[in-house]
């Protein structure tokens, strides 16, 4: 097995294992811990770091010498590798606190290049979004079977979504800050964009709606104020699927963000949320 595939299976190994427990904890009920963290909005709680936790057990235990960068307690160490581990445990906390059944694990292993290999497990759905540089977007599914990812939905009407009609047709994927202000901003951008497209969808986990972008479920996903760990995996996932990749830089009030968009709309869109 060679070194990517190698570092996948870890990914993947580990995402895995950080979703079954939390569908463990989510069975038991309410978190008995729970805190903010930058806002009041922004919460974590004793499952996040669990999660963080077992995994980064796993990751010392086969890995010992790579950095590790998670986002809970503060965790980031060097290493001596050259290689470094970027772990969400739970992306999407606020709904994992509220029951609502749409968060994942993401596990991404980088060099200096970028990200190497990636895995996000939802383990409400049993799907996993997988790949590795220079290789496939991958979607397995709870019976086992698995699919190439291409970015490429179809419409209910039966053509390619968004084909021949570009923006107005698309189904837009976003997320929130945190901070106020920042949000205040945002629904000014969203405001602009709700008209020119087909609708938008937050549903509250950055990981999650790149695969989903990535697996043709939106046309297009944007989102300010994402930290490394929510997007490393799923860019990933939207690369090796031909989707196209853009930062947007900071902007009026807007911390940088990221997009990713099926070829062709791009442009168009970046003029209205950049």
């Amino acid at each position: 097995m060679s070194e990517p595939a190698a570092l996948l299976e870890l990914a993947v190994r580990a995402a895995r294992m950080g979703g079954e427990l939390l569908v463990e904890r989510a069975a038991r009920g309410a978190e008995a811990s729970v805190a903010s963290k930058s806002t009041p909005t922004d919460l974590v709680s004793e499952a996040d770091v669990a999660s963080q936790r077992a995994i980064r057990e796993l990751l010392r235990e086969r890995r010992p010498e790579d950095g590790f960068l998670g986002e809970e307690e503060g965790e980031s160490e060097r290493g001596t590798s050259g290689l470094r581990w970027i772990v969400d445990p739970l992306d999407g906390t606020v709904n994992f606190l509220f029951g609502i059944p749409q968060w994942s694990v993401s596990v991404a292993v980088a060099d200096e290049d970028g990200t190497l290999a990636g895995a996000v497990y939802d383990p409400n759905r049993g799907e996993l979004f997988s790949a590795v540089r220079g290789g496939r977007a991958l979607l397995e599914g709870a019976d086992g079977e698995r699919a190439e990812l291409s970015g490429r939905a179809v419409d209910p009407h039966g053509a390619e979504a968004g084909a021949a009609d570009g923006l107005q047709t698309a189904m837009i994927a976003t997320g929130l800050a945190y901070d106020a202000a920042v949000r205040g901003r945002q629904a000014q951008v969203m405001a602009a964009l709700i008209p020119r497209v087909r609708d938008v969808r937050r549903f509250g986990s950055a990981a999650l709606d790149l695969c989903w972008t990535a697996a043709g479920r939106f046309d297009a996903y944007y989102e300010r104020a994402v930290k490394t760990w929510d997007v490393a995996a799923g860019e990933l996932v939207c690369r090796c699927a031909g989707l196209e990749i853009s930062e947007l830089p900071e902007s009026d009030g807007l911390p940088w963000g990221l997009l990713a968009a099926r070829p062709g709309l791009t442009a168009e869109l970046r003029r209205i949320v950049a």
